[in-house]
């Protein structure tokens, strides 16, 4: 659906857009690479089997999402305000490992 044009300025479509997810593949992964070029964004995606100590020598890394630079500026806005909401509601997420783990001198 079309919105009116106003003045000289360029009209603004919005677009309704369904999606079929019936075949999709769902991964895990909680490691993430982000690199670039001048016209890519690339994420690649990996699950690191010790999260919370040192990594393998060498992760697979199971999925790579390319993005240009418009659709990655979209992701991390919608993805900012996912984390914001999620944080509102639960508390602030601590990204440090170290910080969330217990010492076990301090439980004891």
């Amino acid at each position: 659906m079309a919105t009116e044009n106003q003045g000289n300025a360029a009209p603004e479509q919005q677009m309704r857009l369904e999606l079929d997810d019936s075949g999709v593949e769902a991964i895990y992964a909680n490691l993430c690479r982000v690199s670039s070029t001048p016209e890519e964004v690339i994420l690649d995606l990996a699950l690191n089997p010790n999260p919370v100590g040192a990594p393998a020598s060498k992760l697979r890394v199971s999925q790579r999402v390319i993005l240009n630079h418009f659709t990655a500026k979209r992701l991390a806005a919608l993805l900012s305000a996912t984390v914001n909401r999620h944080e509102q509601a639960f508390g602030p997420l601590e990204i440090d490992v170290r910080k969330r783990l217990v010492n076990e001198a301090a439980a004891s």
